[in-house]
């Protein structure tokens, strides 16, 4: 490993850097998104069902024991208004959903900030190689030309080459991964608040009590 650090040259140091600093953020947001699939669905699917059969605080206990959860706390934020109109449901829902974006992007902006600096970065050490290839060779005199610094120049711009593009690469594959996960979860978002204004407009034209509740 050292060896094919000293083979990248300068350049081989931030690229390693930028692959352990990748490597630690896809681990974050793997844990983050597993969390979120492996329970979101059931959680609300289930508070939907509490709603839908008038028990309301049933519902929002479910939701409090889950508040780690991003759509139980976009669901605690309008249920917690009182007497709330329809309208000021519905802004209660959007305000809460879009106070949740920044958290389902995270690292977003470092992501693409590697994605697009590694390649750059690898075409920086290929340059430094060369250059330091070029100026090893003796033109007109083969007895005088380093050999050895040659070989070394090009190995430099292959190795930093290769590694621009593996940690470009594969943070590239995993930031596309994330990006679909949001793009589903916000779909998701909508509808299953969809499903909950509708329930809610629907218990507010029968005129029944106020189907959320006070801090």
């Amino acid at each position: 490993m050292t060896n094919f650090l000293v083979a990248g040259g300068i350049v081989a140091w931030p690229l390693l850097a930028f692959s352990m600093l990748g490597v630690a953020l896809i681990i974050e947001r793997f844990l983050f998104w597993f969390q979120i699939k492996s329970r979101e669905k059931r959680v609300v699917t289930s508070v939907l069902k509490y709603y839908q059969g008038n028990e309301p605080m049933e519902a929002i206990a479910k939701l409090k024991k889950n508040a780690d959860l991003p759509l139980c706390r976009i669901f605690l934020e309008a249920l917690i208004l009182y007497d709330a109109t329809p309208t000021e449901f519905r802004l209660a829902l959007e305000t809460a959903t879009q106070g949740e974006l920044p958290l389902l992007r995270r690292f977003n902006t470092v992501f693409q900030t590697i994605i697009a600096v590694s390649p750059l970065l690898g075409l920086l050490g290929t340059i430094l190689g060369l250059m330091r290839s070029f100026a090893s060779l003796n033109i007109g005199s083969v007895s005088g030309t380093n050999a050895g610094a040659v070989t070394g120049g090009i190995s430099e711009a292959l190795t930093s080459t290769v590694m621009g593009l593996v940690v470009a690469i594969t943070t590239l594959l995993f930031s596309n991964s994330f990006r679909s996960l949001y793009l589903k979860e916000l779909a998701l978002i909508q509808e299953y608040a969809g499903q909950l204004e509708l329930l809610y407009r629907r218990y507010n034209e029968k005129g029944d009590q106020p189907y959320a509740i006070t801090r």
